[in-house]
């Protein structure tokens, strides 16, 4: 018997405020058949009223862990690109927040493949005897960081939380998680980047913030390069996934690819010869929400009884750096809220 991370509960929160395209179109120079078309999304969930990334966190840390049925864990692990602040991390508030105690807590960033890589981290905490259990979000307000008047990416991006809670157990049990596949490649990480406020930025200007291009503050996005990679390194990735795993595409039953672009998650699933019908997808109703998209997109489909116990399930994401990354799981009987 090999000792496995297995999921034990999950949960998502989304914030209230709702921008559809019709809202985006008043403002930009675009269309709503212009949105849709080239990116499946009608509506997304943007923060307002002073609400961060913690607070995103922490309502879906209290989601997951009713879930699982858990008041304690040993460890908080946030992934998250859009943090409070530059320093220190979001994991320790949401920790405490959350009454949790002194556990470890630290954050994680890996764009949009956060979620994948933080349950690769989460994984080797678990089976190197660090934590027994451990409460893994991704949250993300990622619209403040995207340029309302940039009609390339205001319209692709949303916020929101989704987590995770994962034990200690058997490695062939259901919900155990793994294998994993991850990747990256440096070259490309101007394709998906904001350059302002790191320390890059600062080491060349100062802390004359006047000195900064306006735009250096918001998310710049090569999006031709970008949908190309992502295609091409999703399915890559799954590929090599399935084949550590021992599976085929036959044997898929859920798709949940990193809500991105309905294009790539069509594309990938395609080329994998994954069934239309096998596909999970939100992204209509969430826009990109970055490493909360996964967690986001398994609770919603698990309280909708769309996921559902005993189904093989392929997770892939790819995202700024670039990177990417892959795992399965056969989806464990738990129970899920649907989203507030």
């Amino acid at each position: 018997m090999t000792t496995g991370a297995v999921l034990a509960g999950v949960g998502a929160w989304l914030p209230p405020a709702v921008v559809t395209n019709t809202d985006l179109c008043s403002r930009l120079d675009t269309t709503q058949e212009w949105i849709e078309s080239r990116t499946g999304i009608r509506e997304r969930r943007t923060v307002s009223n002073g609400v961060a990334t913690v607070d995103l966190a922490v309502e879906a840390g209290v989601r997951a862990l009713k879930s699982a049925g858990m008041f304690a864990v040993d460890a908080v692990v946030l992934a998250t690109t859009s943090p409070d602040r530059t320093c220190p991390a979001g994991a320790p508030e949401v920790a405490s927040r959350l009454g949790l105690g002194n556990v470890a807590a630290f954050d994680l960033t890996s764009a949009c493949s956060g979620f994948v890589y933080g349950l690769a981290t989460c994984a080797g905490l678990i089976a190197t005897g660090v934590a027994e259990s451990v409460l893994f979000i991704g949250a993300e307000a990622f619209s403040t960081f995207v340029n309302p008047a940039d009609r390339t990416t205001a319209p692709i991006f949303g916020d929101g939380a989704g987590a995770v809670v994962l034990r200690r157990g058997d490695g062939d049990e259901p919900g155990a998680i793994g294998p994993f596949d991850l990747g990256s490649d440096g070259r490309h990480a101007d394709l998906l980047a904001v350059f302002g406020g790191g320390s890059r930025q600062r080491a060349a200007n100062g802390l004359g913030h006047a000195d900064v291009p306006a735009e250096d503050w918001y998310l710049s996005m090569s999006g031709r390069a970008v949908y190309q990679h992502a295609v091409a390194r999703m399915t890559a990735s799954a590929r090599t996934v399935l084949d550590r795993a021992g599976w085929s595409a036959t044997d898929v039953d859920r798709f949940a690819g990193h809500q991105a672009n309905l294009r790539i998650i069509t594309s990938v699933a395609q080329q994998l010869c994954i069934p239309h019908d096998r596909v999970l997808a939100n992204i209509d109703r969430t826009g990109n929400a970055l490493a909360a998209s996964i967690p986001i997109l398994l609770a919603e489909t698990a309280a909708s009884g769309e996921l559902s116990a005993g189904q093989r399930v392929l997770v892939t994401a790819f995202g700024a750096g670039l990177s990417w990354g892959s795992t399965v799981l056969e989806w464990p009987d738990i129970t899920a809220d649907s989203l507030i």
